[in-house]
């Protein structure tokens, strides 16, 4: 074939299959998502064109293909009857069962195709679009006109997968527009007559055309979904956000919403993106026009004028440093609470200011903590009681080579806090100081060496040596209330330390039946070291919350923080199991007990919060505690972890889970019981239940439900319940939560959420993200 038919057939197939993707650029923007233009041609790209027939009229200056033609050029791949392109009139033609296959995957598909090789003017008749990720758009004609423009007509879009048993059905979700004009000049895609059809019935139509940015625009100021959301003392509420683009690196979103009982509410969030970090900016008030819908002497109703700003951001000094704040102010202690504004509606919103490093060998952390509790109180008594922490850093360091053998660090903490108003409660018979007013400053570095010994037939050897240095001053000496029975510190400087010596023997066996094998690990330590310094006569920041059950039993020091340091010699054996079985059945163990063998027990010592007493520690030898699970294959879990009577061996608590997985249902049953903790203030048992459950129904509707019972008091803390449907374009969810014993001004919550892929959500309620993380089926 002479050069010059060659080069008439390569303009042919670039005028066709460029031609056709340009036609039907205008198409994504109905996806709401992006799709890349046109690619150049490749380098030396090729053209592979087969048909039955090919013919070159030189006179009619025409090339014509016919019968089953196959092109491929540049990534495209065409399939049609017949395909002409005349040169004359610079038109391209295809007829009969067009497919056009995209180099990103998407399919196209139509009957007649007749376009200019400059691309500016062209016409597709019943054309069909599938993209790859299953979105769908037909239209009954397409036209390219000058300026470019891109209309189609009788356009019909959705991103449900047809229904395999009955193909003309309707899907779920579909929208129709009687036509569709694409500007690629202003990139906006106008909607002529549009409306939503359910299942087939139109339930909304726009009597207007509406204009959405096409798929060039990252972004686009405009009216977003609205949102709703129903509550008791609130009412019905309707949001109507609106995004506006100020900058490439700058956009912000206006919500106001009103609500039928309260009035006007307006929010807005401000964000900001830099090269090494962004910054978002809340705001919200209202002026609420019924305070008296709320409970008598609670700060929701004795505010008339609310409001409330947040601060939040993030920069990357460098890989290793990181620079941020989460801040937030408000009017009274329960208005972002109250009305559930997102990123600041926490029981306990915790503003920080911190600056953290990560190397390979080392750790910094260094924050500044304020805490603004949030509850109905009419005086924010609580708040005043939560410690101002500046600052508190962790510095832990790793020794990048070993030291006489062993593993060498440092840990290192700093805590600076005060508190304008004690702290402290009387229950029963007992009085507890969490925290004092007045000012606490600590400084403590702790180094530790160990090294694993493998001796003779497994025997495993653990030396370990530790020391620890602790300077310290505080103002808060006088205790408020009832006598406290420890032997308080007074005002002003004080040191402390702690050495110890430790040693570690494990010897694990390993023994296999057949297809199973179990590995019994008896463990025994020691400890030696003196009396803690002080016991009892500092403040307790950070080590108030503390259990002893298995997971803790071969811990060195089992305080949970810096303030309270573990004194005496002690030893800790125990034997821990782990057994997997041919079946699939797998099961792990550990039991073990404590004993103070020299030296004041620091869990006997009275403190302020009491950390210790009822621990299973406070005597020389601990209560026994022990841990057990099973995995069955058939997706069933059991564990418990208990503590029993030393003498007795009666429960003195007990933390016990089953958890099941299913192809229909799943879910979990935690149930957690404590003896009575005089020394706590708690006369009575401790029994709660939490069940969790997901029921699917079929393949897209579930059913949901969680509750928390207190055994005990035999009331209902939690309750709620929620449906949800969801298949590949559609997603629903209603959920109902209610909180009886709950300090929150709003007892009750309705949430739904309806989301159509691609389209976008429409939100009842504040609190849908709690029905996805609580009851949603997965």
């Amino acid at each position: 074939m002479a050069a010059s038919d060659r080069k008439n057939i390569r303009r042919l197939a670039a005028a066709l299959l460029t031609g056709v993707s340009v036609c039907v650029l205008g198409v994504s923007a109905t996806t709401v998502h992006a799709q890349n233009l046109v690619p150049a041609a490749a380098d030396g790209a090729k053209l592979l064109l087969r048909a039955n027939e090919l013919v070159y009229n030189q006179d009619a200056q025409q090339v014509t293909a016919t019968g089953g033609v196959q092109m491929y050029y540049n990534r495209y791949r065409m399939v049609a009857q017949r395909v002409q392109y005349d040169q004359k009139t610079g038109r391209v033609m295809a007829t009969g069962n067009i497919e056009l296959i995209e180099p990103g995957g998407n399919r196209v598909y139509a009957d007649q195709l007749d376009v200019t090789d400059d691309f500016g003017e062209g016409f597709i008749n019943t054309l069909r679009v599938e993209t790859t990720d299953n979105t769908r758009l037909a239209a009954e004609s397409a036209e390219r006109q000058q300026g470019d423009l891109m209309v189609l007509n009788n356009t019909v879009y959705t991103a449900c997968l047809p229904c395999a048993q009955t193909p003309g059905k309707a899907p779920l979700w579909q929208v129709k527009a009687q036509r569709v004009v694409r500007n690629g000049q202003t990139h906006t895609i106008r909607l002529e007559n549009a409306q939503f059809e359910l299942f087939g019935l139109p339930i909304g139509r726009l009597p207007f055309a509406i204009e959405v940015p096409d798929e060039t625009v990252e972004r686009k100021s405009g009216l977003l979904f609205p949102q709703f959301s129903a509550s008791d003392n609130l009412g019905f509420g309707v949001t109507v956000p609106y995004y506006h683009v100020f900058s490439p690196s700058m956009d912000a979103t206006i919500s106001p919403t009103y609500y039928s009982n309260q009035g006007l509410l307006l929010q807005g969030e401000i964000r900001n993106r830099f090269d090494n970090g962004d910054h978002t900016f809340r705001f919200a008030g209202i002026h609420q026009q019924d305070p008296e819908a709320f409970d008598p002497n609670t700060s929701d109703r004795g505010a008339e004028n609310r409001f409330m700003a947040a601060s939040k951001g993030e920069f990357k000094i460098n890989p290793r440093w990181t620079f941020g704040w989460n801040a937030m102010v408000q009017s009274d202690n329960n208005f972002s609470k109250t009305y559930g504004l997102e990123g600041v509606d926490a029981d306990t919103f915790i503003n920080d200011v911190y600056l953290t490093g990560l190397g390979t060998r080392n750790y910094f952390d260094l924050h500044g903590y304020y805490f603004n509790v949030q509850d109905k109180a009419d005086r924010n008594t609580r708040e005043q009681q939560q410690a101002i922490v500046y600052p508190s850093l962790d510095y832990s360091y790793y020794a990048p080579e070993p030291v006489l053998g062993g593993e060498f660090s440092i840990t290192a903490n700093i805590t600076n806090l005060s508190r304008r108003e004690d702290d402290w409660y009387t229950e029963g018979s007992t009085d507890r100081f969490p925290g004092l007013e007045g000012s606490y400053s600590r400084f403590t570095v702790e180094t530790e060496w160990k090294r694993t010994f493998n001796t003779f037939d497994g025997f495993l050897l653990t030396p370990l040596l530790a020391a620890r240095a602790d300077g310290l001053r505080h103002t808060g000496s006088n205790v408020p209330g009832g006598i406290y029975l420890g032997d308080l510190e007074p005002e002003g400087g004080n040191g402390r330390y702690m050495v110890t010596a430790g040693l570690e023997a494990r010897y694990p066996i390993l023994m296999t039946y057949g297809d199973s094998s179990h590995v019994i690990e008896p463990i025994a330590q020691i400890y030696v070291r003196p009396d803690e310094q002080m016991a009892g006569g500092l403040p307790n920041e950070d080590a108030q919350s503390f259990v002893f059950d298995a997971t803790t039993l071969f811990e060195r020091d089992k305080f949970s923080g810096f303030d309270r340091v573990e004194g005496g010699t002690r030893a800790n054996v125990g034997i821990r199991y782990t057994g997997s079985f041919a079946n699939g059945i797998g099961v792990r163990g550990i039991f073990g007990q404590s004993y103070q063998i020299a030296g004041r027990n620091s869990f006997a010592t009275e403190d302020l919060v009491h950390a210790g007493a009822n621990s299973g520690l406070e005597s020389r030898v601990s209560d026994y505690v022990a841990m057990a699970a099973i995995d069955l294959p058939q997706g069933f879990t059991i564990g418990a972890n208990t503590r029993f009577d030393e003498k007795t061996f009666a429960v003195k608590r007990t933390d016990a889970s089953f958890s099941y997985t299913t192809p229909r249902v799943q879910g979990t049953l935690v149930y957690t019981q404590v003896d009575p903790q005089e020394a706590y203030g708690s006369d009575e048992s401790t029994d709660v239940l939490k069940q969790t459950m997901k029921f699917r129904i079929n393949e897209n509707w579930a059913l949901a439900g969680t509750a928390t019972w207190d055994l005990a008091e035999k009331d209902i803390i939690k309750r709620g319940i929620g449906i949800s449907y969801a298949d590949e374009c559609t997603i629903f969810t209603l959920a109902y939560t209610d909180k009886p014993q709950s300090t929150a001004a709003n007892d009750w919550t309705v949430s739904a959420r309806l989301s159509f892929r691609t389209l976008g959500d429409i939100n009842i309620g504040s609190n849908t993200s709690d029905y996805d993380q609580e009851y949603q089926y997965q």
